[in-house]
């Protein structure tokens, strides 16, 4: 195999770059775009492995599907062969490699799933990565592994890194062998000259409609194709439905993204029909790599959509950015591949200076959770691992951190950061760790066939045209249309067909085939395994909660607005408020369900009036799942609610009646007499001990009415010390028995509260016939005697009865016979006799 010289200046430098691979092992090659080195080089790397013997296969990593294509596609007609022959491709969706193959171009995620699969890269005998600058997170892994690989085990590994536009210096120590930096091959380009004209926009217009102008313009005014440079497929869109109705005859509208159909990326990409021209509306994938044959003007609106990933709310948001100064070279030098040509720039001419001249890499601004699980398969489990490795530049720590927390999380690592076989099943299924963990987790067959599906519809461009905050968020209403279910207005047919194949490969690489999907609103709890920390539950209407307690929102008119809980797989990135895009309704009870290692259960006990009930709550996080009230039912912690109910209320809750504040205050008048074993029955001593007496008293109490319930007399009474308790009639008797045989009520309650003496009360006519002072405990504790008027009122208050009736009952008596005749009021009353 000899291709003979494509003239490309490419060809002046590839002498150099075969001997740095043969000699070094390593290169960098420079040279700008249509320079040829994308299809020259691997060719003729071929046949210098032809010439000397080698036999192992060489491997080109390009950054982009459809670079991948074309690439394999160029070199295999340079060849006069067809693609699957001597030279084949390998992208997610495609594989066209035959046993012949010996020149392999593939999409970066490719590489590094080869090399975690077989560390060694047994059969390849060189490793080119192509545009290098756009430093995407799958290139600047698969790069440090491989050199990983040929540093242990693989040191006749050659391996070259080219681009148009990068920082040699940095690449060539990356890629040193034996400490010496790598050889640096730099080719002159063959362009023509492109004429930069800047275009800043008026106050108050339009991006897309100063767009829309210029490209009318240029038809009108300059020769050949034009290519466009959007941020999106949105954008482009848009503008083709602005330019539709508005450009010349003759003139053919092609979109190229990413997104779309092989036959469209085709049709973009062929050369325009003889006496027609075309307008080509791409996203950067026209950057670099490929060629768009005729096209002399480029009109570029200074856009890019990258990745960017939030620490603080875990979400990774395509953000629509200003294209840095070298993006907008490499877009310029499009016009220049054939003739001199001319790039129009919607943005003025001080911006451009103000721009970046690079974008950051990927590596600093996207969600490392592939990346972690990646470097865990190879190995690498902490910081010092990942410092062990060639990386251009190193993940941030705090980043990778948060991704092996997810990890954690959806089960992928264990607590020592090891893989477990969740984690290398989900490895298997080439899509972000969070959509394999919810395949990986399905309940069964069914839901892990709508897992698949789910995870098409998250992963990839939107089925529903429209501006993202104008459509419905519901991923079951898409699930219905992907299904054909149902129709819809905004569907997008090419997107829908991408998504079906999609979910086709899915079920393969998951192993699921003859299946019937789970019904769509099952969706939820299938895309809570993707997103546990997603979970939000309504608030009020359309105001949700995520677990960790931010806030999210809906419109009241979304279908959504109104669920009980929903789980969300994407949102506006608003950090205090965000706005969910799309999300899927749960049944709460399934949450608990599937996150159950989460799930905390808790019952408190709360009072209403005098009972007590109980309220269970299921939690994720700060967010209640559910919670349900009943009436409590016994247990320690409600006779330990009900103490403490009753000690707040100073014992006022037990429902004290006279005849057991009674028997209370006796007792406490024979401890104070007596001491122990007599109780000490003060409040504060009852409250001190509740739990020693009142618990077994009362049993198992479910509130206050069972306090109330209990006959405190016969419960204090069986409390009392044995068997002293049995004399507490004996010693400290309820009642004294006058001489009539009437018996009246002691009250202890001064003896208790006031250090007096018990007292007992009597009209005076009752009290005749007594001639010794009454006392408790033979004889040590006098009464204090309340003698009362018939009409009930004290006429005197004495420790000493006897002397009383000696002492100063004549004057008493000679007040109460005028006032009360009808009584009998005795000159001796110690020998009268008592009146009833």
């Amino acid at each position: 195999m000899i291709l003979p010289s494509t003239g490309l200046p490419i060809e002046t430098g590839i002498g150099s770059i075969l001997d740095a691979l043969r000699d070094r092992r390593r290169v960098v090659v420079v040279a700008p775009p249509g320079g040829g080195k994308t299809t020259v080089v691997p060719i003729r790397l071929l046949e210098m492995f032809e010439a000397s013997g080698v036999t192992g296969r060489i491997v080109m990593l390009e950054p982009r599907r459809l670079a991948t294509r074309a690439a394999a596609r160029r070199m295999a007609d340079l060849l006069g062969d067809e693609v699957g022959g001597l030279v084949g491709y390998q992208t997610r969706d495609e594989r066209h490699i035959g046993p012949s193959t010996r020149l392999e171009v593939v999409t970066e995620g490719i590489l590094t799933r080869r090399l975690l699969n077989d560390p060694t890269l047994d059969g390849v005998a060189a490793v080119i990565f192509d545009e290098v600058h756009e430093r995407n997170l799958p290139t600047d892994l698969g790069l440090a592994l491989t050199l990983e690989s040929a540093r242990l085990v693989r040191e006749d590994l050659m391996i070259a890194a080219m681009s148009a536009t990068v920082d040699t210096d940095r690449f060539a120590r990356i890629l040193a062998s034996a400490e010496d930096p790598a050889p640096v091959v730099t080719v002159e380009g063959r362009t023509f000259p492109v004429a930069v004209h800047h275009h800043g926009l008026a106050r108050g217009q339009h991006l897309l409609d100063a767009t829309a102008a210029t490209i009318l313009t240029v038809l009108e005014r300059e020769p050949g194709d034009v290519l466009v440079f959007l941020a999106g497929i949105g954008e482009i869109r848009r503008l083709m439905g602005q330019l539709a109705p508005r450009v010349p005859p003759g003139i053919d509208l092609y979109p190229l993204a990413g997104s779309l159909t092989l036959a469209e990326q085709d049709a973009a990409l062929a050369a325009s029909r003889p006496g027609r021209r075309r307008v080509v509306l791409a996203t950067d994938i026209a950057e670099t790599s490929l060629t768009v044959e005729g096209v002399r003007v480029v009109v570029d609106t200074g856009q890019a959509r990258v990745p960017r990933f939030d620490v603080r709310t875990a979400t990774t948001r395509l953000t629509t950015i200003a294209a840095s100064r070298a993006s907008a070279d490499q877009r310029a030098g499009r016009a220049g591949r054939v003739e001199e040509g001319t790039a129009h720039r919607m943005w003025s001419r001080g911006e451009h200076q103000t721009r970046r001249r690079e974008l950051e890499p990927e590596i600093l601004q996207v969600d490392l959770a592939g990346l972690a699980l990646d470097l865990a398969l190879w190995g690498v489990r902490d910081d010092a691992g990942v410092a062990s490795l060639r990386f251009v530049d190193p993940p941030p720590p705090k980043a990778l951190a948060q991704a092996r927390d997810l990890l954690g999380r959806l089960g992928a690592l264990d607590d020592e950061g090891v893989p477990t076989e969740i984690g290398r099943r989900m490895s298997r299924l080439g899509v972000h760790p969070r959509l394999a963990a919810m395949i990986v987790h399905a309940s069964d067959d069914a839901h892990r066939s709508l897992a698949c599906e789910l995870a098409a519809l998250v992963d990839e461009r939107d089925l529903l045209r429209g501006r993202p905050d104008d459509l419905p968020s519901d991923l079951g209403l898409r699930l219905g249309i992907l299904r054909g279910e149902h129709v819809d207005d905004r569907s997008d047919r090419g997107a829908i067909a991408a998504l079906r194949r999609r979910v086709e490969d899915l079920r393969r690489r998951a192993d699921i085939t003859g299946v019937t999907p789970a019904p769509h609103h099952r969706a939820g709890v299938v895309l809570a395994h993707a997103y546990p920390d997603r979970i939000a539950l309504r608030r009020r209407g359309g105001q949700f909660q995520f677990l960790d307690a931010q806030a999210a929102w809906l419109p009241g008119e979304d279908p959504l607005a109104d669920e009980a809980v929903v789980v969300v797989a994407d949102t506006d990135g608003d950090r205090r408020r965000a706005r969910i895009r799309r999300a899927a309704a749960v049944d709460p009870d399934d949450i608990a369900t599937v996150l159950d290692a989460r799930t905390t259960r808790s019952v408190t006990l709360d009072w209403e009036g005098d009972e007590l009930v109980e309220r269970i709550e299921r939690r994720i996080g700060a967010v209640v799942l559910t919670q349900t009230q009943r009436r409590a039912e016994p247990s320690p912690e409600v006779t330990a609610a009900v103490v403490e109910r009753v000690r707040a209320t100073g014992l006022g809750a037990l429902g004290w009646t006279p005849a057991s504040s009674a028997v209370r205050a006796r007792v406490r008048f024979l401890h104070r007499y007596l001491g122990d074993p007599w109780p000490d029955w003060s409040d504060a001593a009852l409250l001190d001990s509740l739990e020693d007496w009142f618990v077994p008293l009362v049993g198992s109490p479910v509130g206050l009415g069972d306090v109330a319930a209990l006959d405190l007399v016969m419960a204090l009474r069986s409390q009392l010390p044995w068997p002293e308790g049995s004399h507490l009639d004996e010693w400290a008797p309820a009642t004294w028995t006058l001489g009539s045989g009437r018996e009246i009520p002691i009250d202890y309650t001064p003896a208790v509260d006031h250090d007096a003496a018990p007292v007992v009360a009597a009209r005076a006519q009752q009290w005749f016939g007594t001639t010794t002072h009454p006392c408790l405990l033979d004889g040590r504790v006098p009464l204090t005697v309340v003698v009362l008027s018939p009409a009930d009122r004290p006429v005197q208050i004495t420790s000493d009865l006897p002397g009383f009736w000696t002492g100063s009952w004549a004057q008493v008596r000679a007040e109460m016979a005028g006032r009360y005749p009808r009584h009998a009021w005795p000159v001796d009353p110690g020998a009268a006799p008592p009146s009833r």
